[in-house]
């Protein structure tokens, strides 16, 4: 993991605080982003006695010395891309002045030649969770109501609401009710190949740690998407004696016993009962850290992303590999510029060919689209300091620590119990996507870091949010989490914060809620659906 090298002391007096300030990543780099809030205006001295030429945002970068047309731009030490003429030092350095660099490709990567930095294990921390009959642990205790198909999504929504008001209350121990709201199940070329994705993501995702088991369907009925597709027998376990049946417990809507809409909500309402009363009889227990499944994810990236907060979630990974528990990293495009820092740090060839043959399928999915890793900053980015795709991919493999890759996980499919530690699973980069997929490998964590701010949660799983700049984090008090800024702002350490994230992990694994989970806000599941739509 990269430690950004900060031109002024770690100490930082109130006068220093004021004073221009900007940090490089690597000491062969030849730009430094800018810390100061509101940037910093031309003509002013760095510590170097570097004088800029040119206004700077913050986050943006200076140019450290000057560079001819054609030269090389190194941020993490790494190329980042090609001046477009000739740059002076103390230049902004903008995406507008540079030209991005070709892809690495897939031949002659360095393959499985790291050694694991053997890192001593981490005993004796623990959480107070719910033990599954499977053996897997949730964080919650949520009963998740399956849709087979949008068409249900509006009746399940006011069948939930019901719920909540009128039977919730009677279940103490259940944390929540939500619907399983997707844009899938019909209209689409459900035997094409790819099909295979969304469906068993939405069978993963029910079948998710957080809802304790418990398995309940509601179908249209003439979609394409049946339930026995979607959950065949054998895929789900038996919850008890009096619902053991060939296929998951369905509420269908065009059977011939509604009679009217209110008959369709009461169905559901009435089927809900007896899974709350077994939810409602789990009791947390004291669980090891090493059955945490945290999914790791940036949305709203900034330069800062890849100083403060990413790394902070980069140290907190190497602890929960050291306490025996799994993390997965994801996000396709922004990891594809890194292909070989992944692949020496694969545990084995057959880990590394993994990794190769999931990014390569993403490169030819792309491509049909006409689009190329390119498409993937968003303005938001680049307003944030991220020039291009390359930069933004260096900032965010630095979130999966420093372990070895133990697997790799393609999209929609489920963590088996003995996949354990550093996980690459793949998937696009789409905060929602991403995180319905985390879901589905059966994630029952989530860490989400962002510079820009975006208000992302999810109902089935707690996120806790991680802010890049203090700024972001005293303007948004009460939607970030933690403040890794501290690192920039205020001469915190890497680890401090790590070993911050990771205690709140603990605790919120416990059922301390995140702020997210406090103001309810749930974004919907995207399943993720290269197959065509008919």
């Amino acid at each position: 993991m990269t430690t950004p090298i900060n031109t002024n002391s770690q100490h930082k007096t109130s006068q220093s605080l004021h004073s221009p300030r900007v940090i490089k990543m690597h000491e062969n780099d030849n730009v430094a982003i800018v810390v100061n809030d509101g940037g910093l205006p031309a003509g002013s001295v760095l510590e170097s006695g570097l004088v800029l030429k040119d206004k700077v945002p913050q986050g943006h970068k200076v140019l450290l010395c000057d560079l001819a047309q054609g030269a090389a731009i190194k941020r993490y030490n790494v190329c980042i891309g090609y001046t477009l003429k000739p740059l002076s030092a103390g230049s902004w350095v903008h995406e507008r002045l540079i030209e991005m660099p070709s892809a690495v490709g897939f031949e002659n990567l360095p393959i499985a030649n790291e050694k694991d930095p053997g890192l001593t294990p981490l005993e004796g921390y623990t959480f107070e969770g719910y033990r599954n009959k499977d053996g897997s642990v949730g964080t919650r205790n949520i009963l998740a109501i399956t849709t087979t198909v949008q068409c249900v999504a509006g009746v399940v929504a006011i069948a939930v609401n019901r719920i909540k008001s009128e039977l919730l209350p009677q279940y103490p121990n259940v944390d929540d009710v939500i619907g399983l709201e997707h844009t899938y199940g019909c209209g689409v070329a459900i035997d094409a190949p790819d099909a295979i994705i969304p469906i068993r993501t939405l069978r993963n995702i029910s079948l998710n740690p957080n809802f304790g088991g418990e398995v309940m369907v509601v179908s249209l009925g003439c979609e394409k998407l049946q339930p026995d597709r979607l959950l065949p027998p054998g895929s789900f376990p038996i919850q008890h004696e009096s619902t053991a049946q060939d296929g998951p417990q369905t509420v269908c809507l065009q059977s011939d016993s509604h009679v009217g809409f209110i008959s369709m909500i009461e169905d559901i309402v009435q089927t809900a009962r007896p899974h709350l009363e077994r939810l409602n009889a789990r009791k947390r227990e004291t669980i090891p850290a090493s059955e945490l499944i945290v999914g790791v994810q940036c949305g709203g990236s900034d330069a800062f992303s890849g100083v403060t907060a990413n790394p902070a979630v980069g140290f907190a990974a190497d602890l929960l590999v050291r306490a025996g528990a799994t993390i997965m990293f994801s996000e396709n495009t922004e990891v594809r510029d890194g292909v070989d820092q992944l692949t020496k740090r694969c545990a084995n060839p057959s880990i590394a060919a993994d990794v190769i043959r999931e990014l390569s399928w993403y490169d030819k999915y792309l491509e049909r689209g006409r689009v190329d890793r390119s498409a993937n900053t968003t303005p938001g980015n680049k307003a944030g300091g991220l020039s291009n795709i390359v930069e933004k991919a260096m900032g965010s493999i630095i979130k999966s620590g420093t372990t070895l890759i133990q697997s790799v996980l393609p999209p929609g499919e489920k963590l088996k119990r003995d996949q354990r530690g550093l996980v690459f699973a793949a998937t696009p980069a789409s905060d929602f996507i991403c995180g319905t997929l985390q879901l589905a490998a059966g994630m029952n964590l989530h860490i989400f870091t962002t510079g820009r701010g975006t208000p992302y949660g999810l109902a089935e799983c707690p996120v806790i949010k991680v802010a890049t700049r203090t700024d972001l984090a005293r303007r948004w008090h009460d939607l970030m989490d933690v403040n890794a800024g501290r690192i920039a702002s205020e001469g915190a350490s890497i680890e401090e914060v790590g070993w911050e994230l990771f205690h709140l992990m603990l605790a919120v694994a416990s059922g301390k809620k995140t702020y997210a989970e406090q103001w309810k806000l749930h974004n919907a599941l995207v399943l993720f659906n290269p197959a065509p739509v008919t």
